[in-house]
């Protein structure tokens, strides 16, 4: 402790030195030198280095520089900014997640439950000639119901979740609910843009991909949480619901030796069982839904290799396990399969991946069953027999899915649901493999609204979530990407014809 007659010379010394260094950093020849060196090293020059740590030393984060810095930072990020989350964190680490006024009104709970029990001995010790109620004077009323994975009723709601066990009931979704597929990861600015056009259009879920290498990208349980964190609370605050899909593995998980591939199982699989657990824990109760893994019959989102459902099944399970044991209420959704006639090495049809999935035991670990639905040229209305009558195969038609759906009942499935994970029809009239099957804008439109119109007379109870491709994300170009084509609203945030039918359907 310091003597209080020391305490002034000693904060006068303090103040010239940070008076000293000020002058230092602001004089006119020092102002020339600086100009210079960052003029070849900005920021990170030796001198610039060097400043930047007397400042911080004798002003902290509030030092001259650094609230520039934050300034800039700020009006990039907003609160989500790099300094705001550090300071987020520190509250956090500081109050368990409970910011200052948390604790006050803490304590004034606390003050009064106190003065209650005052109160009540009070009471005692009075002649009352009304006696207090006991335990059985009233019948309690029941608890509130808790979903849980769990359907035996006798297993108490802190027991393990089994991973095996199905809910009581498997209807996760209204019929239909409306999804739309977003990319909201790296720009705040256009994720918010994005997060309206959403709300403003009346659908209530959207689609994001969390890429696992964005994630833990460097070395296993090293997690970079910052975007997954403004996505989860920028999409609480538009009053939508979220679903995650989770896939793009860190190159450090591939087995020794191959290359960097773009979507590859991992070699140890405990690894993306990891990773499902961490992201349902961070955000228990925040994500609604998790599709796990996409087109894992296509050799190209399986590392290459040729498709193997018994080891997708493999992934399925453990991811599975992984976020119910954090998560119980979390929907997952498998894999929606790419409808294709195309065999092995490249591909294994949908319908036969899904009657392999089914071999290799995979339906205790899905929720609902994820299926895609390209229209390809096909009115929605048009049945799996007049696709293959027209075009040669069934699943050229939106109505495939009901192909998907028989093969659930044959197993056993019929009280699941199955979302829709991709719809959509393409305008694309530059790359021969689409061209092919491509609609203008009125009939891309009239089409999307009479899907949704046709499962919903047709689908209902078995037909969940139904997801439209896309809202375009922000660096889309014509000829550089055939997403482009299928999207509803350009790069720019201008809806396209197909948005405004979809706002205006009946839903």
């Amino acid at each position: 402790m310091i003597p209080a007659s020391a305490a002034p010379p000693q904060r006068a010394a303090r103040w010239r030195g940070a008076a000293a260094l000020l002058f230092r950093i602001y004089s006119p020849l020092r102002r020339k030198e600086r100009e210079g060196e960052e003029k070849n090293f900005g920021k990170y020059s030796p001198p610039r280095r060097k400043e930047r740590e007397g400042e911080e030393k004798n002003f902290g984060k509030y030092s001259p520089l650094r609230r520039k810095e934050r300034e800039g930072e700020e009006k990039n990020f907003g609160k989500y900014s790099p300094p705001r989350r550090k300071e987020r964190e520190d509250k956090e680490k500081n109050f368990g997640g409970l910011a200052p006024f948390a604790v006050k009104f803490q304590r004034v709970c606390i003050g009064a439950f106190f003065l209650l029990l005052a109160s009540l001995s009070l009471l005692g010790c009075g002649q009352s000639a009304v006696p207090l109620p006991t335990a059985t004077a009233v019948a309690s009323p029941p608890p509130s119901p808790v979903f849980t994975v769990t359907p035996a009723a006798t297993v108490s709601a802190t027991a393990p979740v089994s991973a095996t066990a199905l809910p009581p009931s498997r209807h996760y979704f209204e019929s239909p609910e409306y999804g739309v597929q977003a990319f909201l990861w790296w720009k705040p600015d256009t994720a918010q843009r994005d997060l309206q056009l959403v709300q403003e259009m009346g659908f209530g879920w959207v689609k994001q991909t969390f890429a696992w290498r964005d994630i833990e990208a460097i070395t296993k349980g090293e997690y970079d949480w910052w975007r997954p964190d403004y996505i989860v609370q920028a999409v609480e605050e538009a009053g939508l619901k979220l679903l995650v899909r989770l896939d793009r593995q860190p190159f450090w998980t591939q087995p020794p030796g191959t290359p960097p591939l773009e979507n590859m199982p991992p070699a140890d699989l405990q690894d993306f069982a990891d990773f499902c657990g961490a992201v349902a824990n961070r955000y228990r109760g925040r994500i609604a839904a998790y599709q796990v893994w996409n087109e894992p019959n296509l050799s190209r989102e399986w590392g290459n290799q040729p498709p193997d459902p018994a080891a997708y099944t493999a992934l399925l399970r453990v991811c599975y396990e992984a976020i119910k044991a954090a998560d119980a209420a979390a929907i997952v959704i498998s894999a929606g399969m790419a409808p294709t006639g195309t065999t092995l090495p490249i591909a294994i049809p949908d319908d036969q991946f899904l009657q392999g999935m089914y071999a290799a035991g995979a339906a205790p670990y899905f929720d609902v069953l994820g299926v895609n639905a390209p229209g390809y040229q096909a009115a929605p209305e048009l049945s799996p027999e007049e696709g293959e009558s027209l075009y040669g195969h069934r699943f050229f038609v939106f109505r495939r899915v009901e192909d998907m759906r028989a093969i659930m009942v044959a197993h056993g499935d019929a009280d699941k649901q199955v979302a829709v994970l991709e719809m959509g029809w393409t305008l694309d009239p530059i790359r021969p493999e689409y061209a092919w099957f491509a609609v203008d804008e009125p009939t891309q439109a009239d089409y999307l609204v009479r899907a949704y119109q046709y499962a919903k007379a047709n689908w209902q109870p078995w037909i969940g979530l139904m997801t439209t491709i896309y809202i375009a994300e922000y660096h889309w170009t014509p000829e550089a990407n055939e997403e482009y084509w299928w999207a509803i609203v350009l790069p720019d945030g201008t809806p396209r014809a197909a948005y405004y039918a979809l706002q205006e359907m009946p839903k």
